[in-house]
């Protein structure tokens, strides 16, 4: 496999252009890295391993195909709470698309000076695709959840702007998707632990996991909200993210519900909170700016900033039912 060789040094990728999944520097093309034995069908190659998560990222209804490449003998770290400890030279794949239709793949590969994201766009038969470092824009057509016919200028992020999502803990690009809690789906932790790709991972009955946001019956209703909260907010909003000032944290594992939201007043005024005075008002989500914000498109007002040109429906109603259901005023 010609990413074990890659692990190792740089190499050449053809086309006069050299990449070296150790550093910044990308291979022009996806094809180049051999992640899979056939990347029209999405099929992996030899140690590229498929996975999914519970509640994925909204991401304007995109199916996603998710896979992860270790090095050769290495695995990754348990933690309870962070993303997993992964080691130098991993490679996190993410393919996005609409139906058959792929997108971009992107890539966020672990270099021995920290992580490097880059996206590759598809053309043509899709049997292959480019890098785009710039980004771009690509006008789509889909179908969501419920059967409706939708278009979409899909917007592929440019290399500079992965850190304005993945760099959830000071400023750090990290990883987001590999937590227990968002992994433990099926068997696939536990066929992690089995192969030798995972170490350290507790007992299976103590494994944290997160419900399915959009399915009533993995959770209760606070439970789901919070996992769609900590999947598509989480990560800035938290007390080392990018959204820190904001005192809003929406991660899974705080407490304090005067710090996620509950009567609790802006850091600042303006279109952001639409004039509203609590970011979560009990009963009330059409005085919550939480609601608000996740139902706008406007890029100054929208949240999350990135990500998404369209408004997720079932999400937001998810969030107003929850918001709804809490007792209690604020003063």
């Amino acid at each position: 496999m010609k990413y074990a060789a890659l692990l190792l040094a740089v190499a050449a990728c053809g086309d006069n252009d050299t990449c070296d999944p150790t550093s910044d520097t990308m291979c022009r093309k996806l094809s180049q890295y051999e992640f899979f034995a056939d990347i029209a069908k999405q099929t992996p190659a030899e140690g590229v391993t498929p996975y999914d998560i519970e509640t994925p990222l909204f991401s304007d209804y995109t199916t996603k195909h998710r896979f992860f490449a270790l090095p050769p003998g290495e695995a990754a770290t348990w933690s309870d709470q962070d993303a997993f400890e992964l080691p130098v030279g991993t490679t996190l794949i993410k393919t996005f698309g609409y139906g058959a239709e792929k997108l971009e793949t992107r890539l966020l590969i672990h270099g021995a000076d920290g992580w490097h994201g880059s996206s590759y766009v598809y053309t043509g038969d899709g049997t292959d695709a480019t890098l785009a470092e710039a980004g771009t824009v690509i006008s789509a057509s889909f179908t969501d959840p419920s059967g409706a016919a939708g278009t979409n200028d899909y917007v592929v992020p440019n290399k500079n702007q992965c850190k304005n999502c993945h760099a959830e803990h000071d400023d750090i690009v990290t990883p987001l998707g590999p937590k227990a809690r968002h992994l433990n789906l099926g068997d696939q932790l536990q066929a992690m632990v089995d192969h030798g790709q995972l170490t350290g991972a507790p007992a299976a009955d103590q494994w944290p996991k997160d419900p399915d946001a959009l399915d009533p019956t993995t959770g209760t209703l606070d439970q789901r909200a919070r996992a769609f909260l900590d999947i598509n907010c989480g990560h800035c909003h938290n007390p080392t993210g990018q959204a820190r000032t904001s005192g809003l944290y929406l991660d899974a594992f705080e407490t304090d519900a005067a710090k996620w939201g509950l009567c609790k007043p802006p850091v600042a005024t303006g279109r952001g909170s639409g004039g509203l005075a609590f970011d979560i008002v009990p009963g009330d989500p059409d005085h919550s700016i939480i609601i608000y914000r996740v139902s706008a498109t406007e890029p100054e007002i929208k949240m999350p900033e990135l990500g998404r040109n369209l408004v997720d429906a079932e999400a937001v109603q998810l969030l107003r039912d929850w918001i709804t259901a809490m007792p209690g005023q604020c003063n």
